[in-house]
């Protein structure tokens, strides 16, 4: 068995129509540039409140992905 490292990064993801779709968008957006994601944690919800209304979700997402030991 070989020995692994994650790092942990926290990302805040937005939508317009819900918390799952910015926690979505936030990993989504991750995966573009990041390799070998492994878990995703969501540790708060929030929205934005104008004149009255919600207008956008967001979720702030604690995401892990293994680093190459090379890479260090």
């Amino acid at each position: 068995m070989s020995n692994s490292v994650y790092k942990v990064v926290e990302l805040i993801g937005t939508s317009d129509k819900s918390w799952e779709e910015a926690a979505k968008n936030a990993v989504a957006t991750a995966g573009k540039s990041l390799r070998d994601l492994r878990i995703a944690e969501v540790g708060q919800l929030d929205m934005k409140v104008e004149d009255g209304q919600v207008v956008a979700f967001r979720a702030r997402v604690n995401l892990s992905f293994k680093i190459k030991t090379d890479d260090l």
